[in-house]
């Protein structure tokens, strides 16, 4: 009996720990994370958009898959807004959280809580009967938890097409800067691939002095929250990501300041063509003060006044006539 109830005390411990720290956790994570695209994967890159970028030296790891994104498997998609477009929101509603996350809230509840109260599956039966009741939930939540990452996983990385291998180059490819007194892509050109009729993208020393630009101006447009210019920086798609977290900023009474923005490393992953629009993504780690302060006050609520470095894949796309635009923000594992 003193077994029983110690193991009941363990589980209600347990179940608590559990209820106070997944919470705690996120909001940490939200909080390090106030930087324009909020830390996570947002935007589109065309008809790539559900195959990963090539790795660099830059970012030798994967870039992760879209949490936000307008884009469909097999569309173009210039990243004009649609309807049914994800949302940012809610405790087990974040980004790519989805079935998983309905999941975990409903087995805390009916489950691990359950057991702080007496509760369970077999919690009118008494001795052994109520162990391997402990013992089932914890085997179904495990099952459950695993065939819901598995969806998950499948849903974020469909099969990726066959010229998304075949026409992008490798790592190799693109200009590669180190860190230096004034770092920068100026050092050469790069190449990638189109379609089987068109002619490879050229990427210019002009075009990596755009990119450098476009990353310090759209940093310093979401700091001063200038949703105008960031309206002419960015796709529509990016646009309406950041105006709705700049929404919930204003509404937590927050304000986030980035500045001193440094490129110290980039390169290029991919560069194609898609009719008359044309794609570069391109891998870059910067240093910058990442700070979000109380509205009015200038209270320091996160951050600090330290640099921080952050290592992010980027894609931007142009049509004939118009300037590059910023389409996507990638994070990497």
């Amino acid at each position: 009996m003193n077994f029983l109830h110690r193991t009941r005390g363990i589980a209600a411990a347990l179940a608590v720990t559990l209820a106070v720290a997944m919470p705690l956790s996120l909001a940490l994570s939200t909080a390090a994370d106030a930087r324009i695209g909020g830390g996570g994967s947002s935007g589109s890159r065309g008809t790539r958009s559900f195959s990963m970028p090539r790795a660099t030296p830059t970012a030798p790891g994967t870039a992760q898959p879209f949490n936000r994104t307008y884009a469909q498997p097999g569309s173009p998609g210039m990243g004009a807004p649609a309807s049914g477009a994800a949302a940012k929101g809610g405790f087990f509603n974040r980004p790519g959280m989805g079935m998983l996350g309905g999941l975990a809230a409903g087995f805390l509840g009916a489950g691990l809580l359950g057991m702080l109260f007496g509760g369970g599956f077999m919690s009118g039966l008494g001795g052994f009967a109520s162990i391997l009741g402990l013992m089932l939930q914890i085997a179904l939540v495990v099952i459950v938890a695993r065939l819901a990452w598995s969806w998950w996983q499948r849903r974020n990385n469909p099969q990726q097409p066959a010229y998304a291998s075949s026409s992008a180059q490798g790592p190799a490819d693109g200009p590669t800067v180190g860190p230096g007194p004034q770092p920068s892509y100026r050092s050469g050109f790069g190449f990638g691939g189109g379609s089987s009729n068109e002619a490879p993208l050229e990427i210019k020393p002009e075009d990596y002095e755009a990119f450098e630009r476009l990353l310090g101006d759209i940093q310093a447009a979401w700091s001063n929250e200038d949703m105008d210019r960031l309206r002419q920086l960015a796709t529509p798609e990016m646009a309406s990501y950041f105006a709705k977290d700049l929404e919930e900023n204003r509404a937590n009474n927050d304000i986030n300041k980035v500045s001193d923005v440094k490129l110290l490393q980039g390169d290029l992953a991919e560069a194609w063509r898609e009719g008359e629009a044309e794609y570069a993504t391109v891998a870059m780690r910067f240093s910058l003060v990442d700070k979000t302060l109380e509205r009015g006050t200038n209270r320091l609520v996160a951050g600090s006044e330290t640099p921080i470095e952050v290592t992010e894949v980027w894609t931007f796309v142009r049509r004939p006539g118009t300037s590059w635009e910023l389409s996507a923000i990638q994070q990497t594992n």
